[in-house]
């Protein structure tokens, strides 16, 4: 018996290394012959690593900035087993890309770590598929459907408020509060009541740890190691059967949000939310999404089935949760930076008579409008995605540029299966766009937007933070506003500094943007702040 297997053991390892050998052969033979080999762009220090490891060391996006600024904006770079990555700024090609999205999808090792963290839900399908679920869930993320759902942002936000009160008071008049922590918190409770009528209760007196909370932390925790099997798994599939202890624990998760997302759903079926009852009371994410699934407007070929809608919780979960925490973090970073933009931010939401603003309230306060602005353009909490060719094709440029061979290109011919980057923090701070203080956050600037930034295809404020065209963030109306009833509520009562050196503060990256620690590297994603009521002054 022990021979046997053995001998099995021999042949699967046998057929893996003959697998990756192929592999192998198989990727350096469309590199040497790739459309894009005579693109500019830096050496490879590194057959393996290509130049990723000086991607790894930096804040997400500065090598490709000073690579473009080296060799133009369309320039190529070596990935991991020198892999040519197609990287332009060219905004005519970014937007093809992004406007074609059937010709040019997420990569299977992408989507295959998304479904990790998100399941099958809008995010990760594509073609038809994509298509079928987007149409259905459109009418929940409308402006009128956010505005009824304002208050709940608005109230999560003063009980966020009331929090950090008590720790002020328990701290002796100066707290010290991590506000990622916090944040992430609070998000969750909102898109629980907002998305699924759902307490989590994070924030409440009697909280206690949360499973869904502490599953997201996990999922979201960006890395501060680099290894080389992750990679490896992402390339050659036949190696994701090796079980890893993350694997586990990302699939508990996943079992979490899909138990709690079957719950969620027979909860909505259970209250008779269909398409003769479009007057229902309730009018969170998911019943909205119930209805509009089962209207008589939608054939029956074209509607969810309840393991589709099902799927959308984990998506609403991350897309709705993480990413505006995130948001908001930055956002405070920034003002602790900038003490003058927050007074004058305070100085704005004072003006206010109430303490529970609508949505049209919100978005009437100028300011206010300007420091969002500013935080998604310079601290975009997603600062890149790839996309990869499904068949041939050219993409069309705005301004041509020279190859290695000294030949003047009018566009970009690529090859199925190539991999193109969507530089979005990139983009959204080019110099040629926003000028030379364009890493600088500074709220003004979106007094007059320069005429330059009209030309770059995305769905919301003349930046790419929420992408542009058919796969577009569904929820960036709501995640705008909910973050803004955060800003207005937090900083109208607390002043903010940071409580660690700014040296101290890096950026790591996973699927969102999160601040880490240089002194505490194997930490969690965190921002130590020092907060005070506005009426004293510091100590």
């Amino acid at each position: 018996m022990g021979n046997v297997v053995s001998q099995l053991l021999g042949s699967l390892v046998g057929t893996l290394i003959l697998y990756g050998l192929v592999k192998v052969v198989q990727l350096s033979y469309n590199e040497w012959t790739s459309p894009i080999r005579d693109l500019p762009g830096p050496k490879s220090p590194s057959w393996i690593w290509g130049n990723f490891k000086e991607i790894w060391v930096s804040e997400h996006s500065v090598p490709q900035e000073k690579w473009v600024g080296q060799y133009g904006m369309t320039i190529k770079y070596k990935g991991f087993m020198g892999r040519n990555r197609l990287y332009t700024m060219d905004p005519k090609a970014i937007g093809h890309v992004l406007m074609n999205s059937q010709d040019y999808q997420k990569p299977d090792e992408m989507r295959q770590g998304l479904s990790q963290i998100v399941g099958p839900g809008v995010l990760v399908v594509e073609g038809e598929k994509h298509k079928q679920q987007r149409r259905v869930m459109n009418p929940a993320f409308g402006a009128a459907q956010i505005r009824e759902l304002t208050e709940v942002f608005v109230d999560k936000s003063v009980q966020l408020r009331d929090a950090w009160a008590a720790e002020i008071t328990k701290q002796g008049g100066i707290g010290k509060i991590e506000a990622l922590g916090w944040l992430s918190k609070t998000t969750l409770d909102i898109i629980g009541l907002a998305g699924f009528h759902y307490h989590f209760n994070n924030l409440g007196e009697s909280s206690e740890p949360n499973e869904l909370n502490d599953a997201f932390s996990f999922l979201f925790k960006a890395n501060t190691t680099m290894a080389i099997l992750p990679m490896l798994r992402a390339i050659i599939p036949p190696l994701r059967i090796l079980p890893t202890e993350r694997d586990a624990k990302s699939k508990q998760a996943q079992a979490t949000m899909n138990r709690i997302g079957r719950d969620l759903l027979r909860e909505s079926q259970a209250h008779g939310l269909d398409a003769q009852q479009a007057s229902g009371k309730r009018r969170d994410l998911l019943s909205l999404l119930v209805r509009a699934n089962m209207s008589k407007d939608i054939p029956e070929s074209q509607r969810m089935s309840d393991e589709d809608v099902v799927a959308q919780v984990p998506t609403f979960l991350a897309a709705g949760h993480e990413t505006t925490s995130t948001g908001t973090t930055w956002a405070l970073y920034a003002l602790c930076r900038d003490q003058e933009v927050q007074r004058k931010l305070r100085e704005e939401l004072l003006t206010v008579p109430t303490e529970n603003p609508s949505m049209d309230e919100l978005n009437a306060l100028p300011y206010l409008d300007a420091v969002v602005r500013e935080t998604m353009r310079v601290h975009a909490p997603v600062p890149s995605t790839i996309r990869i060719a499904t068949r041939d094709d050219v993409l069309p440029l705005s301004k041509p540029f020279t190859d290695k061979k000294g030949r003047v290109q009018e566009g970009i011919s690529i090859r199925k299966g190539q991999t193109i980057m969507i530089p979005i923090l990139a983009m959204n701070r080019a110099t040629w766009i926003w000028g030379d203080d364009a890493a600088e956050f500074r709220p003004e600037r979106w007094e007059s937007v320069p005429e330059a930034a009209t030309v770059i295809p995305g769905v919301w404020g003349n930046m790419l933070s929420f992408l542009g065209g058919p796969r577009a963030c569904i929820g960036y109306r709501f995640s705008l506003v909910e973050m803004k009833a955060l800003l207005f509520t937090l900083i109208r009562s607390f002043e903010f500094e940071l409580a660690v050196p700014v040296e101290d503060i890096t950026k790591r990256s996973t699927v969102v943007q999160r601040p880490v620690l240089k002194s505490d590297p194997d930490g969690h994603n965190q921002l130590p702040l020092l907060i005070r009521p506005v009426s004293q002054s510091w100590m």
